[in-house]
C-alpha cells in the first residue's frame, strides 16, 4: 500500500514516523507490504493508500490519517495539546507516534467494519500498560478503562491483562537488584515442526554438532559463573528451553546441569524449569537426571492431541505418547507440569480442540499455556500454507479455553502477542493457585535482567526503574556459537558489569 506524509508541520522528519505507521500497516491490513512514493498523484494511489497529515493551531495539534481501499475512503483523526510538539528528544516522537496509530486505527477499523481484539496496541507485551498504571497507584479497574480508552482494547482483552498485571506486581516483590534471571538454550529438535521458525536444527542432521555445543556451553556456564560471583550476584529464577533439551542424552543433560551447579551462583534459585517439549524425548533416565539437579518442572508440548493435527505439523510423535510422558512427569515431578497448546493448527477444528483440551485438563498439569497459531518468517507453514482455521474459529477456540480453564480452576498470570498471528490475538499462561512459573513473567514482562547462555541467546539487561534494556545477542547458530568465544566471553563480562553496578548503585 502506498504512504504520504504531508510535508509540513512534523517535529521530525516524516521517515522518522514510519515505523509506527507500518505497525499499523500490519496490523490493520496484514497482506500489505509499505511503499513511500515520491510524489501523490491527484487521486491518491488509484485504488487505494494511506495519506498522513499533521496539523497544529493554538491550543490543540491534530494527526489525521485517511486511508483508500477496495474503492472505499476513510479518515481518521487524533487531537493532543499543541504544546506537546514543544516538548525534548524522544517525548515528542511518543506522543506523535501515539496519536498516529490512534488515526490509523479509527480510519482503518472504518473499513474494515470491525474492531480489532487489541485494538491499536502493536507491541508483544501489553501488559506493560496495566502494569506501570498499577505501580502508579492506579486500580485494577483504572488501568483496564485506560487501555479500553486510550487504545481500543476490547473490555475482555482489557480485563484479561489486568489478571496478568497484578500477577507481574506479585512476582517482581520478590526480585532484587543482585539477581538475575538464566536462560540456557539448546537449539537441537528431533525434527522441525511445520509452524516453527527458531534457530533449532534437526538432530538427526546435527548430530556432528551436538557433544562440541554441550563443551562448549559449559565453558560458557563455567565463565559466567565465575563473573557474577565476582560482582556478588546470583541466580534467582532459571528456564532451559530451545529447541527441545530432552533431546539431548542424559549424560548430556547431566554434564550441563553439572556446570551449572558447580559454577553457577544458584543457591537463591526459586525455581528451575526444562523444556522437554517434544514427549519422544521423554524418557525415565532424563527425568531422573533432570530431578536429581534441581530442576522441579518441566514443560511436556503436545500443542495438539489430535492425531492427525500432529502429522500436519510434521510431528513424529502420537497424542498416545504425550499421555505416557504425561504418566512419567508426574512420578518424577508431581504434576509441576505445563503443557502448551496452539489454537488454529492446520486441519484443526474447534470440536477438535475441545477434545484436546479435555484431554489435557484431564491430565492435570500445574501450568496450561494457549498459544494462537503465528505464521512466521522462516517456518514451512509460512512458505507452503496449510488447511488453516478461519480467525473467526481461532476465537472460538480461545473463549472455550478460557471458559473451560476457569471453571477447572485456573487463572491467566502472564501473556504476549506476535507478529502474523491468527486474529490478532494472544498467548496466555495459564496457572493453579501457587504455581505461577516466575521466569514466563521475569522474562516477558522485562521485570529483571536475564542472562541467556547458549546459541541464539539473547541477554536482556534491565533498568527496571531507570525503563531502560540493554541486548547482547550471542551468535544465532549452533555452528556460529562454537567459532564465537570472543564475543560470548566479551558478552558475559559486560552483563556481570551492568548487574554488579545496578545492584551497588540501589544499595
Amino acid at each position: 500500500m502506498k504512504i504520504w506524509f504531508a510535508q509540513h508541520n512534523w517535529p521530525w522528519s516524516p521517515e522518522k514516523y514510519r515505523f509506527p505507521t507500518e505497525q499499523m500497516l500490519l496490523t490493520l491490513f496484514p497482506g500489505e507490504k509499505p511503499e513511500y512514493p515520491d510524489t501523490m498523484p491527484p487521486d491518491m494511489g488509484g485504488g487505494q493508500g494511506v495519506l498522513i497529515g499533521l496539523s497544529r493551531g493554538r491550543a490543540k495539534a491534530s494527526i489525521s490519517v485517511l486511508v483508500k481501499r477496495g474503492g472505499q475512503c476513510r479518515n481518521g483523526v487524533a487531537r493532543f495539546p499543541a504544546d506537546k510538539l514543544d516538548e525534548p528528544g524522544e517525548q515528542v516522537y511518543h506522543t506523535v507516534s501515539h496519536a498516529l496509530k490512534q488515526a490509523f486505527y479509527q480510519a482503518g477499523t472504518a473499513l474494515l467494519g470491525y474492531e480489532l481484539p487489541w485494538g491499536s496496541l502493536t507491541g508483544v507485551r501489553p501488559v506493560k500498560l496495566p502494569t506501570k498504571a498499577m505501580l502508579a497507584g492506579k486500580t485494577a479497574r483504572q488501568a483496564e478503562r485506560e487501555l479500553v480508552r486510550e487504545y481500543h482494547v476490547s473490555p475482555s482483552r482489557a480485563a484479561l491483562a489486568a489478571e496478568c498485571a497484578r500477577a507481574a506486581l506479585e512476582v517482581k516483590k520478590g526480585l532484587a537488584e543482585d539477581g538475575m534471571a538464566l536462560y540456557l538454550g539448546v537449539p537441537f529438535c528431533p525434527t522441525r515442526c511445520a509452524y516453527c521458525s527458531f534457530i533449532s536444527a534437526d538432530v538427526k542432521g546435527s548430530l556432528g554438532l551436538v557433544e562440541p555445543y554441550v563443551d562448549a556451553l559449559c565453558r560458557e556456564i563455567e565463565l559466567a559463573g565465575k563473573l557474577l560471583k565476582a560482582e556478588g550476584l546470583h541466580i534467582s529464577c532459571a528456564y532451559m528451553g530451545g529447541g527441545t533439551p530432552t533431546t539431548l542424552s542424559g549424560p548430556q543433560l547431566d554434564q550441563v546441569l553439572s556446570a551449572v551447579e558447580r559454577f553457577l551462583p544458584m543457591e537463591g534459585c526459586s525455581e528451575f524449569t526444562v523444556e522437554a517439549g517434544r514427549p519422544d524425548t521423554i524418557t525415565p533416565d532424563k527425568l531422573e537426571v533432570l530431578r536429581n539437579h534441581g530442576v522441579r518442572r518441566i514443560s511436556i508440548n503436545p500443542q495438539t492431541m489430535e492425531d492427525h493435527v500432529l502429522r500436519a505439523m510434521g510431528r513424529a510423535h502420537t497424542a498416545a505418547q504425550i499421555t505416557e510422558a504425561m504418566g512419567l512427569a508426574d512420578r518424577h515431578f508431581g504434576g509441576l507440569v505445563n503443557m502448551d497448546l496452539i489454537a488454529g493448527l492446520p486441519a484443526d477444528t474447534l470440536e477438535g480442540f475441545g477434545r484436546t483440551l479435555d484431554r489435557v485438563l484431564a491430565m492435570g498439569p500445574a501450568n496450561i499455556t494457549v498459544h494462537t497459531l503465528a505464521l512466521k518468517k522462516g517456518a514451512r507453514l509460512m512458505e507452503e500454507g496449510g488447511d488453516l482455521p478461519a480467525p473467526e474459529t481461532v476465537e472460538a477456540m480461545l473463549n472455550l479455553a478460557s471458559d473451560r480453564l476457569r471453571g477447572a480452576g485456573y487463572a491467566p498470570y502472564y501473556l504476549y502477542r506476535q507478529k502474523y498471528m491468527s486474529g490478532s490475538f494472544e498467548n496466555v499462561g495459564w496457572t493453579k493457585p501457587e504455581a505461577v512459573c516466575a521466569y514466563n513473567i521475569v522474562m516477558m514482562e522485562e521485570l529483571q535482567s536475564v542472562l541467556s547462555l547458549g546459541a541464539g541467546g539473547i541477554t536482556k539487561l534491565v533498568d527496571f526503574e531507570g525503563g531502560k534494556i540493554l541486548r547482547l545477542n550471542n551468535p544465532k547458530y549452533a555452528r556460529e556459537y562454537l567459532d564465537g568465544w570472543d564475543k560470548i566471553s566479551e558478552n558475559k563480562r559486560r552483563a556481570a558489569a551492568f548487574q554488579g553496578g545496578l545492584a551497588r548503585d540501589r544499595v
